[in-house]
């Protein structure tokens, strides 16, 4: 059987209520020591087991995959996969020709803390947030293959960068399965294409957690002269344009970025002249912007990683959006973002609502934006709701 975890008196109280995580300082003692990423069983102060997971060091020492007493082996990875995909078909997101997009495991919204696989056509991309879930990355695929392989051909791991640098994995991204010449980059989402750059693009290689938020913003556009700042790979100006806005520009201080974005505006939207793409500062820009907008969308990469810096990251929010309130038109809409998991709904909320205090204008909230339903939030895990939005009318 597995190395077993003994917990301080009372620290089982959170994983009585199926909380998935287990703190360093929670535990008192291990039976052996066990290795990084290695099954361990969690037992309380009274030798009764409490949970199963993945164990690494660091603040979160168990990762919890289960809080019945069993073996992790491939079939329990098949019946937690085969249950996520059921979801995202009863979500109308698999074998639909219009969208091949769709998130298929997230994390602990789905029971497999540490995982994250994203499916873009017939390729599946797969990243590792736990030394645990790297391990057995080639297990995880065989399972995947077995669920999904009717639909996707290739398999890729993309995890250098979210490892926790200290384990010493020697991650290598690079495909599982497949990855012939001929593996397409292109993604669709509600019958609109982008190029998806999984080997260096951010995350998996696009953000499919604003695909909702990103609907919702077609129906704002029309009409309207649109900033879409921190724009990646132009998903929201795509929206945009097809929503008929009257003009688009999207700002990334990557190069890189702006390429992608104008790729895919010249893919979905050939010799249409309303998108120019920018590659500058945004807070400089906004700075210059003027008035010339009256649509402005606001996603940032995450400002806060860890709690020590989530002061200035609230101070970060709050001058992006007081920039935005100051320089948009009357009857204007602002779309806003945080995708920081330490930064709260109601922090986030709280820095935008300073800011508009800041502008001195009259601002209404019209809609309140979280993360679309392909990445559920295990509601005994309330740090999985990390995407919080406001669309906001600035009169």
């Amino acid at each position: 059987m597995y190395k077993r975890v003994y917990l301080n008196p009372r620290k089982e109280e959170s994983l009585k209520r199926f909380h998935p995580w287990v703190f360093s300082g929670a535990i008192n003692r291990v039976n052996m020591i066990p290795e990084e990423g290695e099954i361990v069983e969690v037992y309380d102060c009274f030798d009764h087991f409490v949970a199963v997971g993945h164990y690494q060091i660091g603040s979160i020492a168990v990762r919890v995959l289960s809080f019945k007493r069993q073996i992790i082996d491939k079939d329990f990875w098949i019946a937690h996969i085969e249950t996520a995909y059921k979801l995202r078909e009863q979500l109308g997101l698999t074998g639909n020709p219009g969208n091949n997009t769709y998130r298929l495991i997230h994390g602990e919204g789905d029971g497999l803390p540490g995982l994250i696989v994203d499916v873009y056509g017939d390729t599946a991309v797969m990243q590792a947030h736990s030394p645990g879930m790297h391990i057995v990355r080639h297990e995880l695929a065989e399972a995947l293959q077995e669920v999904i392989g009717h639909s996707v051909d290739n398999i890729y791991y993309k995890s250098e960068s979210t490892l926790p640098f200290k384990a010493d994995l020697d991650a290598e991204n690079g495909y599982l399965t497949g990855g012939s010449e001929e593996v397409s980059d292109m993604a669709i989402e509600n019958d609109l294409q982008f190029h998806v750059d999984w080997v260096k693009g951010q995350k998996t290689g696009f953000f499919i957690d604003q695909r909702d938020n990103r609907s919702l913003l077609e129906k704002y556009a029309k009409g309207r002269s649109v900033l879409n700042m921190f724009c990646y790979t132009g998903g929201f100006s795509c929206y945009a344009m097809r929503g008929g806005a009257k003009l688009v520009h999207s700002v990334d201080s990557s190069t890189k970025a702006i390429a992608l974005t104008n790729k895919n505006i010249a893919l979905n939207f050939p010799k249409d002249n309303r998108h120019q793409a920018f590659s500058e500062d945004a807070f400089k820009y906004l700075e210059q912007a003027g008035g010339r907008y009256d649509l402005i969308i606001l996603d940032p990469p995450a400002f806060a990683k860890h709690r020590n810096v989530l002061k200035n990251a609230l101070q970060g929010y709050r001058k992006l959006n007081a920039a935005a309130f100051e320089k948009i038109k009357p009857g204007g809409i602002v779309f806003t973002f945080s995708c920081s998991q330490v930064v709260s709904k109601s922090d986030f909320r709280l820095a935008v609502f300073s800011a508009a205090a800041q502008s001195g204008r009259k601002i209404k909230i019209l809609h309140q934006l979280a993360q679309p339903a392909d990445h559920p939030i295990n509601i005994y895990h309330p740090e999985g709701e990390y995407l919080k939005g406001l669309v906001l009318s600035v009169e």
